[in-house]
């Protein structure tokens, strides 16, 4: 009895340390189950929203460009892909090798797939090859069935309809690189591309717009099951140019008779470009949908630079196109008089050295308005010795020579006016004072582009006013374009009597321009022209005959290049043709700017009614005195 009750209290006992280890055990997992799903709740119920709910971006589509007119300069187009999901096909080679007999596929295609396959999960989507034709969707479509794991989808790629005419202007877009990655999470899309050049780079805020959000729901691999919402983000914003589209290809026509050549046509109030051109151009397209490597070291090796955009970012000395701004510092320095004259024998003697006018026997007595319609170097040796560069230097600056123009497109050069400073500052070396002689004429240290003189012939004709060169004429919401420009501060009777020579340059019978004067009443033009050499002239070529341009290499042959306004009478367009290497500017680049003038005004039916009634001009500044 008493072993059966010694027993019972064991038994008793184990069964109550028992029943505690198992009461502690329900309350511990009831303590945590309450901690889990009442504490804990909100957290765990947001890990499960994520889970079953991925927020994606959705690539905004880009803003369009227009020309003056409204005319699509650049636009964005569907483009059609194919793509591979692994996981859906048997073989992925074989797969291959049948999208490559509707879709042709290189080495480096095949690779890039096999790449990413292997990077990615097996149901996400790998791009093929972009820019499928019509015909390349529609034979895929009607080939499914034997091409399994096989998809099109369809996106947006950058088009841009004139191509050639307008690839300076505006650049074109590209994959985003590592260094540009600055934390936007759009940047980081795949297939993202942003701009790289031009006005797609200047403007590629404005342009990219906001990216939209898409909310899918997944499984826990990540599967997308299906979308539930989706917000498209704001598109970029429209941005239109002061460009002429019509008037830009008339001119990348005009100068593609040339092996290199520019232009920029100017509003002299307003400062819009109608048209900038560089001539020899290339299709832009090509860098949107991928460039082959033999075509890019085609366009690297062609020795006429056709990536290069001359009219902004090509330096070259100007020449006689220069003295006008020499004139002007003259007149305004108060050292020569309206009146001074020079007596030109073909050269002047400095020193023991002679600088010869380009004129063997002289141009006789001159002023300074028969020195720039005969572009007497003469004359311009003898103004520049008594005034010296930092007056030159001065006037040019004031023309924006030297220095950024300000145009709102990306890689303008600033070119380069020579001051006593900036020679000692740069080289080391004290100015001497043959080389204000050189500089006088446009050549020596003096550099500029054909924008920087295109935004000086401005404002000689609209009368001394400091006008902006630009190229956008609004983005779409914000503000236009601006209109009123304050003086570079010349008198209006020195501006004159500098107009007046440019008039005769081109309408006075023995003027440089006169065979490529605009003859048709109320389109009359004015300008002046300008050669530079690329060689050394020695004496004993000099003392043989100097070898033509026509005779020489193309790389040794002279810089053409001719400025102009039009129409006299009441200046709008200014005009800067340089054609490398094109010999002399009345013979090359005068024939091009006149014709470009002439379209100038043509095109605009209001000028040409004006011009119709017009009587012939009478030149500036009244009559000689």
């Amino acid at each position: 009895m008493d072993r059966d009750t010694d027993r019972y209290r064991l038994l008793t006992r184990r069964a109550a340390v028992l029943g505690g280890l198992k009461l502690a055990g329900l309350s511990a997992l009831v303590g945590r189950l309450y901690y889990l799903q009442v504490v804990e709740s909100a957290r765990f119920t947001m890990l499960a929203e994520e889970n079953r709910i991925s927020l994606r971006l959705v690539a905004p589509s880009r803003g369009t460009i227009v020309d003056r007119f409204g005319a699509p300069l650049a636009v964005n187009q569907q483009n059609y892909r194919v793509v591979v999901v692994s996981e859906r096909t048997r073989n992925i080679q074989d797969t291959l090798d049948k999208i490559s007999k509707i879709v042709p596929l290189t080495d480096g295609d095949r690779r890039r797939v096999m790449r990413e396959l292997h990077r990615k999960r097996r149901f996400v989507p790998v791009t093929v090859r972009e820019n499928l034709t019509w015909e390349q969707v529609a034979t895929i479509e009607m080939n499914t069935p034997d091409l399994p794991g096989v998809a099109i989808e369809v996106g947006e790629i950058r088009h841009y309809p004139e191509a050639e005419a307008t690839a300076h202007i505006l650049g074109y877009v590209g994959a985003v690189s590592e260094a540009e990655l600055n934390g936007d999470p759009v940047l980081s899309l795949p297939g993202f591309r942003i701009g790289k050049a031009g006005m797609e780079k200047y403007h590629e805020k404005a342009l990219r717009g906001t990216a939209g959000t898409s909310q899918l729901e997944v499984n826990a691999v990540g599967r997308v099951i299906r979308e539930l919402s989706r917000d498209e983000g704001q598109p970029g914003r429209e941005v239109q140019l002061t460009i002429d589209i019509g008037l830009q290809k008339f001119v990348q026509q005009r100068l593609a008779q040339e092996v290199s050549a520019s232009c920029v046509v100017m509003d002299v109030h307003t400062g819009g470009i109608y048209a900038l051109c560089s001539h020899p151009s290339y299709d832009p397209n090509q860098f949107t949908m991928g460039i082959s490597a033999e075509l890019w070291e085609e366009l690297l090796s062609n020795q006429a630079t056709p990536l290069n955009n001359k009219a902004v970012a090509g330096q070259y000395p100007p020449g006689s196109t220069f003295k006008p701004v020499v004139a002007l510092a003259a007149l305004e320095s108060g050292l020569i008089s309206r009146n001074h004259s020079v007596f030109c024998p073909g050269h002047m003697d400095l020193g023991d050295h002679r600088f010869h006018c380009w004129k063997k026997g002289g141009h006789g007595t001159v002023d300074v308005v028969g020195a720039l319609r005969h572009s007497c170097d003469v004359w311009f040796y003898d103004v520049s010795r008594r005034i010296g560069i930092d007056r030159i230097a001065e006037m040019a600056n004031r023309f924006d020579m030297g220095q950024l123009t300000g145009l709102d497109l990306p890689h303008e050069r600033p070119g380069l006016i020579p001051s006593i400073d900036w020679k000692k500052g740069a080289l080391g070396k004290p100015w001497a004072q043959g080389e204000t002689l050189i500089a006088a004429i446009g050549q020596g240290y003096v550099l500029s582009t054909p924008m920087q003189l295109v935004a000086m012939t401005a404002r000689l004709a609209n009368g001394g006013f400091a006008v902006k060169p630009h190229l956008t004429k609004q983005i779409k919401a914000l503000s236009g374009e601006q209109t009123s420009w304050p003086p570079i501060g010349v008198k209006k009777e020195n501006l004159d009597l500098v107009l007046r020579g440019l008039y005769e340059v081109t309408n006075a019978p023995n003027g440089t321009a006169y065979k490529s004067r605009i003859t048709e009443p109320g389109y009359e033009m004015a300008g002046k022209t300008g050669s530079a050499q690329v060689r050394r002239i020695t004496m004993a070529e000099r003392s043989t005959g100097v070898k033509k341009n026509e005779d020489l290499p193309w790389r040794e042959r002279d810089h053409a290049l001719f400025i102009s306004y039009a129409p006299v009478s009441s200046p709008r367009y200014a005009c800067a043709v340089f054609v490398e290497h094109g010999g002399g500017g009345s013979t090359a680049a005068a024939p091009i700017a006149r014709d470009i003038l002439l379209e100038c005004q043509k095109r605009d039916p209001g000028r040409a009614a004006v011009a119709e009634s017009a009587p012939p001009p009478p030149p500036p500044g009244g009559t000689r005195g």
